[in-house]
């Protein structure tokens, strides 16, 4: 670890509505997958830590779910989740998308961010996907319901303007130390990366209510290294049997699918071959259970 009398270090907390791009942005400052992104909202569950390392100052970015009107033990966990993160910390970046409009639940959110007292950066992603004069609009809205410290338009999908979000960060950090090894880009386990990655795939290629009531689990993880092969056994876990039914899918061709593309992004992860097997199990109201709810890391 490098250190000197002028290091900076902090946390930098990324909230936001559901399905704003959040983990995608992340995933674009780090230059790796660490968090999973779909089209759905609720994709991210937990808060993930990244960490990233530029000449004189180490970020550690956390991810967290997207802020919504709660209802269930699930997603209150969720939003618990990200509120607990907007407090603490050295930055707040309060990412919208570019064709989102001012609403109450941004309202709720900016409340909250206003009591916690950190420094907000207005971030707009998507900025692709809208004409410069609307997105000023927007700009202008935004500015006059909150004091951002800065407003910084984005694309995370294709790294626009990324890099200047990024580099203006130091300044609201304090000199501290290196908390972890220039190497590392997260303090998460492979295993619950793993998982995350099964179910995204399961995201991506179920539709309706089955995505947000999946739940994925690794049972085993061992490593090969004679044969270069890491051998993986996960299961997905549904609240009903006919959510089993389309997760397996005609003769197991969906479940296949699912892990078949799970897999690609896996060994690129790991840096070797993958053998994973899924299996599909059934968990009666699982998402209601505080005993099942904690036993899948949701606590």
């Amino acid at each position: 670890m490098t250190e000197s009398s002028n290091f900076k270090s902090g946390f930098v907390s990324i909230v936001g509505r559901p399905n704003v791009g959040k983990s995608t942005l992340l995933n674009r400052i780090l230059g790796q997958k660490i968090a999973i992104a779909s089209n759905k909202p609720q994709t991210t569950r937990n808060r993930i830590l990244g960490i990233h390392n530029i000449p004189g100052a180490q970020i550690l970015f956390i991810d967290t779910p997207g802020i919504h009107r709660a209802s269930g033990k699930l997603n209150r966990y969720m939003v618990d989740q990200a509120l607990s993160a907007c407090s603490g910390v050295d930055l707040i970046l309060y990412v919208i998308e570019s064709t989102d409009r001012l609403g109450s639940e941004d309202g709720f959110i900016l409340d909250v961010l206003a009591k916690g007292g950190a420094p907000v950066v207005l971030v707009i992603n998507k900025i692709d996907l809208l004409p410069k004069e609307r997105l000023l609009a927007l700009m202008d809205a935004y500015s006059k319901r909150f004091a951002f410290r800065e407003i910084i338009p984005v694309s995370g999908q294709s790294g626009e303007n990324v890099d200047r979000l990024v580099s203006l960060i130091p300044s609201y950090l304090k000199v501290g130390p290196q908390y972890y090894p220039d190497d590392m880009v997260t303090d998460l386990p492979e295993r619950f990366i793993v998982a995350e990655m099964i179910r995204e795939q399961v995201l991506k290629q179920t539709r309706d209510e089955i995505p947000y009531r999946v739940a994925t689990l690794v049972e085993s993880f061992e490593e090969k290294p004679e044969k270069d092969l890491v051998v993986i056994n996960a299961v997905v876990i549904v609240e009903r049997d006919s959510h089993k039914g389309i997760l397996v899918g005609k003769k197991g061709e969906k479940i296949r699918s699912i892990g078949k593309a799970a897999r690609v992004d896996i060994e690129r992860m790991l840096g070797t071959r993958v053998f994973l097997e899924l299996f599909v199990k059934v968990q009666k109201n699982w998402t209601e259970s505080d005993r099942l709810l904690r036993e899948f890391g949701y606590e």
